[in-house]
């Protein structure tokens, strides 16, 4: 009895501290900041141009507690700092998570969004043109179990992480707490789903590189970022790096010289209490990953706070010396001036 207990015991301290539990925050930034109100649940920004952001927006909480409270798309003005929502007349169930962005030949983009739809799930594919958006296609299969991100990698052609391969919420709590492996990457090739990575810990984020060579993954509840190779051919993945973070890191966005932005939870037992109570804050991180060709890297935290003027932050994007940061339950996100 004595060894079951102590044994208990270890585990219950391994899960405290592989959580952030007993981290000490000590906030920094080498900038200002702003908060940007009007929207709730700003969980993934993209930037699609030198002046325009993309927003996918949603009122989580509400939908966690089973409340149809539509989400929505916005378009994101770093200029005049004007929010416009580019789905006021969607006609369909849409609570809105990943999204991605692809140029199109024709001068439009592209826009494909995960949707959550109260346990059917499907991929949103819309058309900006003139900041305007327009609904183009849903895409559903039984593959996309619990779909959490997504890239594109031509038209209508994408990867998708499942943060979990069961629905079951006790499974889910299983995996995350005992850190079990139990997520997957999925590729669309326009007509069929397929597995092309597996044995995650909690998959959440995904991007790629420039070249179209390389898939980065977050492992959420692993807290590492996992570097595949893509084959162009087939879109199968190879893993061959993993970069420990120590942080519950969430969405990825890429700049235009390669290096990775990730929005992350340091202390990942803070966010699981904001998640159910908005007056518990969760710290917000945001790091910097510099890659050169053979994928030696360097890891600068820019961003962190104690959660006060943003908690819980999920996704970064920069253009210059701008910084957009957002959050999965705050009614607000920020736009950030960096010094450098």
């Amino acid at each position: 009895m004595l060894n079951l207990t102590l044994a208990a015991l270890i585990m219950i301290g391994r899960t405290l501290f592989d959580a952030g539990e007993f981290k000490r925050i000590q906030p920094h930034f080498d900038g200002e900041c702003d908060e940007i109100s009007g929207i709730i649940g700003a969980e993934d920004i993209t930037m699609i141009d030198n002046n325009y952001a993309l927003i996918s927006s949603d009122y989580r909480r509400e939908y966690m507690n089973d409340q149809d409270i539509p989400g929505a798309i916005y378009l994101y003005n770093l200029e005049s700092r004007e929010l416009i929502n580019l789905t006021p007349s969607i006609n369909f169930i849409f609570h809105p998570h990943g999204i991605s962005t692809l140029p199109m030949q024709d001068g439009s983009i592209q826009v494909a969004v995960v949707n959550h739809q109260f346990n059917n799930h499907s991929i949103e594919i819309f058309r900006l043109q003139d900041n305007i958006l327009t609904h183009i296609k849903s895409i559903k299969n039984k593959l996309l179990i619990s779909p959490n991100d997504i890239v594109l990698v031509d038209n209508q052609k994408f990867y998708v992480t499942n943060d979990h391969i069961t629905m079951k919420p006790i499974s889910q709590k299983i995996y995350d707490y005992m850190q079990i492996p139990g997520s997957n990457v999925v590729y669309y090739d326009g007509k069929e789903f397929k597995v092309v990575a597996k044995g995650l810990v909690y998959a959440n984020g995904i991007n790629i590189s420039a070249d179209q060579k390389s898939i980065y993954v977050a492992e959420c509840v692993g807290r590492s970022l996992s570097i595949f190779s893509r084959d162009i051919e087939t879109n199968e993945l190879d893993k061959k790096q993993s970069i420990y973070l120590n942080s519950a890191i969430d969405n990825i966005e890429v700049d235009q010289e390669g290096s990775l932005w990730i929005a992350s939870h340091p202390k990942a037992l803070a966010f699981m209490r904001h998640q159910k109570d908005q007056e518990k804050l969760s710290p917000s991180q945001v790091f910097k990953i510099q890659l050169n060709a053979n994928n030696n890297y360097i890891v600068e935290e820019i961003f962190l706070n104690d959660g006060k003027s943003l908690s819980g932050s999920s996704g970064a994007t920069v253009n210059g010396n701008d910084l957009l940061i957002g959050a999965v339950f705050d009614e607000r996100f920020l736009h950030c001036q960096m010094n450098n």
